[in-house]
C-alpha cells in the first residue's frame, strides 16, 4: 500500500493473551467510533450537501471530534506546538503513517490530497471518499486539472493538505518533496491569496520499542500494522509542529517554493530527535 522501500521492514510481531485483550478493549470502542462517526456524517452530508453544496459547516467537525476520540481510545497522546493556519490555503506534511490522517484532522477541518489509486483501497478509500479527500493523478501532464481541481475546492473554503514526499516513510527521516503538486499553487488565479505551512510530524516510540514503531512504509499491510498499534502495552506519543506560513506570492517557481517549506518540515524533525516529545506541547 506504501512505496519507499529504504530499509528492510519488520518482522510482524507475536501477539499474547494479553495483547489480544488490549486489541479488543481498544479496537472495539474505535471501530465503533471512527463507523458510527461515518455513518453520522453521511447522514449529515444529506442534509448538508442540498442545503451548503461544497460548503461543509458542519460534517468536519464530526471527521474532527471522531478523530479526537480515537488517539483518547488509542490512549496515544497527541500534542502540537505552533499554531495552525488560519488564512486561506493549504498545508504539507512528512508521512510517516496511516495515523498522520487523524493526527492532522485531529487539530483542525482538512482535506486531503491523495494519489487516485487510494481510492480503490478497501476501507481506507472508502473512508477517505466520504470525508471528501481530493484524488489526483502525480504527473504535470494532468496540472492543468489539478489546479481546476484545487482552485474550485479552495474557493469553496477547503483547506487540503498533502504529502509531497509522495509515501510514507519509517519516521526517521524526510524524504525530497516532489514538486509537481506546487505548480498548481503558482496558477495566477489563486497564487496571490495563497498560503502553504508546512507542518512536521514525529512520533515518539512506546517504552523500548525501535523507534520506527509507528512507521507504517514498504509492502507493510494495514491490518497487522493496526494490531501492533492497538496491542502496545504502553503507547507513545505523536507531536505536530506547525511552523510559520508563507506566501506563494514570495516564491518565483514551485522548485524554490517546494524546497522551503521541505527545509521547514527537515529542520522541525531534526531539532524534534534532540527533545521528547511533550516538553512544550499543548
Amino acid at each position: 500500500m506504501t512505496t519507499w522501500d529504504g530499509r528492510e521492514e519488520p518482522a510482524t510481531p507475536r501477539l499474547g493473551p494479553g495483547d489480544w485483550l488490549r486489541v479488543v478493549g481498544r479496537g472495539v470502542p474505535l471501530g465503533l467510533v471512527v463507523f458510527g462517526g461515518l455513518a453520522l456524517l453521511l447522514l449529515t452530508r444529506l442534509i448538508e450537501r442540498p442545503l451548503c453544496g461544497m460548503r461543509r459547516p458542519v460534517t468536519p467537525y464530526i471527521t474532527q471530534g471522531v478523530c479526537r476520540a480515537a488517539f483518547v481510545l488509542l490512549r496515544l497522546p497527541i500534542r502540537h506546538r505552533g499554531t495552525p493556519l488560519r488564512k486561506h490555503g493549504a498545508l504539507v506534511a512528512n508521512h510517516t503513517s496511516w495515523l498522520d490522517i487523524f493526527a492532522l484532522n485531529s487539530r483542525m477541518n482538512l482535506y486531503f490530497v491523495s494519489k487516485a489509486e487510494v481510492a480503490g483501497w478497501p476501507g481506507i478509500g472508502w473512508l477517505a471518499r466520504a470525508t471528501g479527500t481530493v484524488f489526483i493523478e502525480r504527473d504535470r501532464r494532468h496540472a492543468a486539472e489539478q489546479t481546476r481541481i484545487f482552485e474550485w475546492r479552495l474557493h469553496h473554503g477547503h483547506k487540503l493538505v498533502f504529502f509531497p514526499e509522495g509515501t510514507s516513510t519509517d519516521g526517521m527521516r524526510v524524504l525530497p518533496f516532489k514538486t509537481t503538486l506546487f505548480e498548481a499553487f503558482l496558477n495566477p488565479r489563486i497564487r496571490h491569496e495563497m498560503h502553504l505551512q508546512a507542518v512536521t510530524i514525529r512520533y515518539q516510540p512506546p517504552g523500548n520499542a525501535p523507534a520506527h514503531f509507528y512507521g507504517w512504509w514498504g509492502n507493510m499491510a494495514f491490518g497487522p500494522h493496526l494490531l501492533k498499534t492497538l496491542a502496545a502495552p504502553r503507547q507513545g506519543a505523536v507531536e505536530l509542529t506547525y511552523h510559520p506560513p508563507v506566501r506563494v506570492d514570495d516564491f518565483p517557481n514551485r522548485k524554490t517554493l517546494a524546497r522551503h517549506l521541505e527545509d521547514q518540515v527537515r529542520g522541525g524533525h531534526g531539532k524534534a530527535h534532540g527533545d521528547r516529545i511533550g516538553e512544550s506541547g499543548r
